[in-house]
């Protein structure tokens, strides 16, 4: 029944919607907004990723509908998005746009799989500066992609943002660069003055509005979006395991990509909701679920692979969304679009949504975030610095794992750093020969990063005593090398005529510690400080009884 139950979790229900009229109609509210801001969003990524503006609306469309419904979050609002289109762009460069459908499908299914394996709460485990460092990173690739289109180029294919976004600017010239910056102006004005006349309008949207009517009244040479689908028909992908085995590696960056960036977007939404009118708990295992189906659907369609995107599920969460009612709004609005306005849209400047993206990349990172995990410490400004560094100049995937292990070895760092054996007193009066017991008192962890200081310390610190007491009943953390490293203190400062006494050891810390040697004789092991201290006193009254015993 429990198997039931947990399987129950990650599916659909009645629960997941509230049609009483309040919340109906803040869903349908915010669904409207957010499928107005998300449109442009969509081409903009398609055509970004190189899979064309067909690709980028059939994935809101697709996916953002399969995603609302079997996702883990509310409030979650899925697509293309500018991460993803960072990860296809090198695929498609290489493999061509046909393999961007295999990629969705075969990503997606490794993502359902994390998800039924309960893999949702690993994200918990990014820490805030690589989040933030590779946010950053990703916001200078989409900032460095558009550079060519901004300035009407071509962006050379395969290359890495930075030098293409040079080649493009030393390449620029001629009647069409006019016209193209001029949209590209027109667009980022009218994006950064709209909303300080009114936070309520879609800057973005109005952006292209303008740019394209004037493109169309000037009758501006600048390259157009061009054909768009009329409907939607699935469609299978080539699929042979040649192919699947050249795109092994693509399968797996865009797989952890959609999870590590839907996921994350989940939680972001998760904290915007507090504090407001109650919301339905955030679930990371189906989340992975459902944005793992929602890429195979698109993938099935012709479209992209899909990830939750934090813009628009902010754009939501602020328009009062409190269901997935509203994310499935949105997609049925991108969906009205491509029945009844292909068109129109077909006739948007190509540079009216690098301009879109500009802006985009801009409001990613905000500066006070930066400001705070910079000033947080050395460790954290270095960590992030890194991982926007490796995001920008290698791979995404990369960037992380990297980020991570830069984090690791700071926290390691900092964790044997903080490892200590202090010395301590005894307890009670003092009493004559208490200047032969030296008690040492274990703090924090005792692992292969501190254990052989630690040990040093005590060896050297032990040299005119009879009796070492060593408290650690405070050991949270001890490992094999730590053991290892404690039963060899004992086994030297024993060799040295130095009885040694253990105090307070820990039930999970037993078996390491009689393994390595530290707890071979059941009278070095003490439950109470005081009963230690009794007996190495005893015992210190005892040796320097004894003629020429004294030291």
């Amino acid at each position: 029944m429990s198997r039931l139950a947990n399987t129950r979790e990650l599916l659909p229900g009645r629960a997941d919607y509230d049609l009483r009229a309040p919340v109906l109609r803040a869903d349908l509210l915010a669904g409207l907004t957010v499928g107005v801001v998300a449109l442009p969003l969509a081409l903009a990524f398609g055509i970004s990723s190189g899979a064309g503006a067909a690709a980028g609306l059939i994935t809101a469309v697709v996916a953002g509908i399969v995603a609302a419904v079997f996702g883990g979050s509310p409030v979650q609002v899925s697509g293309p998005t500018g991460a993803m289109a960072v990860v296809l762009a090198p695929i498609v460069a290489v493999h061509g746009t046909a393999s961007v459908a295999l990629v969705s499908i075969l990503g997606g299914v490794v993502v359902l799989v994390a998800g039924a394996a309960r893999l949702g709460r690993l994200v918990g485990y990014l820490p805030w500066p690589v989040v933030e460092g590779f946010t950053l990173g990703i916001a200078c690739i989409i900032f460095l992609q558009q550079i060519p289109a901004a300035v009407g180029t071509a962006a050379p294919a395969g290359r890495n943002p930075l030098p293409a976004a040079g080649a493009a600017l030393a390449g620029a010239g001629g009647a069409v660069v006019g016209w193209t910056v001029a949209t590209v102006a027109v667009v980022v004005a009218t994006m950064l003055l709209l909303p300080k006349l009114h936070r309520g309008i879609p800057a973005s949207l109005v952006a292209v509005a303008v740019a394209t009517v004037a493109a169309e009244v000037t009758h501006a040479p600048v390259p157009r979006i061009g054909h768009l689908p009329s409907s939607l028909t699935p469609a299978l992908p080539h699929f042979s395991f040649g192919v699947v085995h050249d795109l092994a590696g693509a399968v797996v960056a865009v797989a952890a990509l959609a999870a590590i960036e839907s996921l994350l977007s989940a939680r972001v939404a998760a904290t915007m909701t507090r504090g407001g009118p109650p919301v339905a708990p955030t679930r990371p295992d189906r989340e992975l679920v459902g944005q793992g189906l929602a890429s195979i659907v698109s993938g099935l369609f012709g479209g992209m692979p899909a990830t939750g995107a934090i813009a628009r599920t902010a754009v939501n969460v602020r328009s009062g969304a409190r269901t997935r009612l509203a994310a499935i709004v949105h997609a049925v609005v991108i969906l009205a679009v491509i029945y009844a306005a292909t068109g129109l849209v077909s006739r948007i400047p190509l540079s009216a949504l690098a301009g879109v993206l500009l802006v985009t990349s801009l409001r990613m990172v905000p500066p006070a975030a930066i400001r705070e995990v910079v000033r947080a410490s050395r460790s954290s400004a270095i960590t992030f610095a890194v991982t926007a560094l490796v995001t920008v100049a290698a791979d995404l995937i990369l960037a992380v794992e990297i980020g991570l292990l830069v984090a690791a070895f700071f926290a390691l760092r900092h964790l044997a750093h903080a490892a200590r054996a202090r010395r301590d007193t005894l307890p009670g009066p003092a009493a004559d020969g208490d200047e032969h017991i030296a008690v040492f008192r274990f703090e924090g962890a005792m692992f292969w990063g501190a254990s052989e200081r630690v040990a040093a310390e005590i060896a050297a610190a032990a040299d005119d005593v009879l009796v070492v007491i060593l408290r650690l009943s405070r050991l949270h953390i001890l490992d094999a090398t730590g053991a290892k490293a404690l039963g060899e203190t004992v086994e030297e400062l024993e060799a040295r005529g130095i009885a040694v006494l253990l105090k307070g050891v820990q039930d999970h810390h037993q078996h390491l510690l009689t393994t390595t040697g530290a707890l071979r004789a059941g009278g070095h092991l003490f439950t109470s400080f005081d009963d230690a201290a009794a007996h190495a006193r005893a015992h210190v009254r005892r040796v320097t009884a004894a003629p020429g015993q004294a030291r």
